[in-house]
């Protein structure tokens, strides 16, 4: 569900489920270009909000009954600030992971699990914060719209 209050800032909440997940994601990526967001630029913005949604459903609910993601966007000038809140399992050691850029070989199975999408999102993201504060994990990511 999709929550738009003054112009420049909206939120929703969704499941943490693969397909409310998908669709939470596509309904931000349409919001930034409503709200006038260049194509490539909520382009880059979708793909670290998806890595990190996706992080969210897969590890921070692992084996359990699936919660609540809650987004809340924000309009600054000309930046964009997106919190992400849900009540799973932190991260370990309560720090983001540094991830590291895919290095391909040409064996693709030798490729290792995880950390890439992690180091995306470093990538995309002129910011980013984690925190865990009454049984919610909280991440900023900031995005420079110029």
């Amino acid at each position: 569900m999709t929550e738009t209050g003054k112009r420049g800032k909206f939120a929703l909440s969704f499941r943490a489920t693969e397909l409310e997940a998908r669709s939470g994601i596509c309904t931000v990526a349409q919001e930034l270009r409503l709200q006038g967001v260049s194509e490539e630029t909520a382009g880059d913005i979708e793909i670290a909000l998806a890595e990190a949604i996706n992080n969210i459903v897969e590890h921070a609910y692992a084996g359990v009954e699936p919660g609540q993601i809650r987004v809340i966007c924000s309009f600054q000038q000309s930046r964009l600030d997106i919190r992400i809140s849900d009540k799973g399992v932190p991260l370990p050691a309560s720090e983001l992971p540094e991830g590291a850029p895919a290095i391909i070989t040409e064996n693709k199975q030798d490729l290792p699990e995880g950390g890439f999408g992690w180091f995306l999102i470093r990538q995309l993201t002129s910011d980013i914060r984690y925190d865990r504060l009454n049984g919610h994990n909280r991440l900023s990511m900031g995005f420079d719209l110029t």
